[in-house]
């Protein structure tokens, strides 16, 4: 397994990772300033159409998922028959979308895979004047949780050095405001964040662990069996598992 590359992992993501806290969405969209009507989206590195969805539910008047891998567009393309997305195959670094033809560019837990670089040159071009770029993540917040403080700290002792890069508390979001601020093709730079809870079966908790592509490769597949191993220990017999998840976004406009 690559860094990056969900083939394999599709089916779990699309079935098991949960969504966005609502009041996030809500606050990107009307940050554009444009009735919800007239907006149209693009989402980059869609994956499986996670947040894509939810941002279709409030009714804008296109949205593009542009998303690399074959497997993730498959899963995204069965999931989203009922609304008005349009998929196509593409990057963040090379979109295929034509000049100035959206209003808002959003990243659901994508960017740190991006060339962040190359995707800011390519969202500014897509962008209208005005138009919004968003990335956001949208991590376990396991201090609310004892028992998912406890599974999740398993990590470092299976593998001290490890250094996550994917899970929204690290990487990139580090020091996401001064790149996005120091970029000229962006402005006026804003961070959000939101808690949202959901009462998870066992099934569904390890689920969502089963997709996450970054630990897997930086584990390898036996230290990563004995992280899911301790894992399905320590909720056996469980009938629900309280999960907050802490949304981050941060939202930049194009001049």
């Amino acid at each position: 397994m690559k860094h990056g590359d969900y083939t394999g992992l599709a089916a779990d993501y699309a079935k098991f990772r949960p969504g966005y806290a609502p009041r996030v969405a809500t606050a990107i969209l009307n940050y554009v300033g444009r009735d919800w009507a007239t907006i149209d989206a693009a989402d980059i590195g869609a994956g499986t159409g996670i947040w894509t969805r939810m941002l279709a539910v409030y009714g804008l008047r296109s949205i593009v998922a542009i998303e690399p891998n074959d497997d993730m567009r498959a899963q995204g393309v069965e999931t989203s028959r009922d609304t008005k997305i349009v998929w196509r195959k593409g990057s963040a670094e090379a979109t295929g979308l034509p000049d100035g033809s959206v209003d808002l560019v959003t990243m659901a837990s994508s960017l740190h895979w991006a060339n962040f670089d190359q995707a800011c040159d390519e969202f500014h071009r897509i962008l209208r004047p005005g138009g919004l770029f968003a990335a956001l993540w949208n991590p376990r917040f396991t201090e609310a949780n004892p028992l998912l403080a406890e599974i999740e700290a398993h990590i470092t002792q299976l593998k001290p050095d490890i250094r996550r890069v994917s899970s929204g508390r690290a990487g990139i979001t580090e020091r996401l405001t001064d790149m996005l601020s120091a970029k000229p093709q962006f402005a006026d730079v804003l961070y959000l964040e939101a808690r949202h809870s959901l009462l998870q079966t066992p099934e569904q908790y390890l689920g969502a662990w089963r997709s996450v592509n970054d630990l897997q490769v930086q584990l390898g597949p036996e230290l990563f069996g004995q992280f899911l191993t301790f894992a399905e220990k320590r909720v056996a017999g469980l009938t629900a598992i309280e999960t907050t998840y802490l949304t981050r976004a941060w939202v930049a406009r194009r001049p």
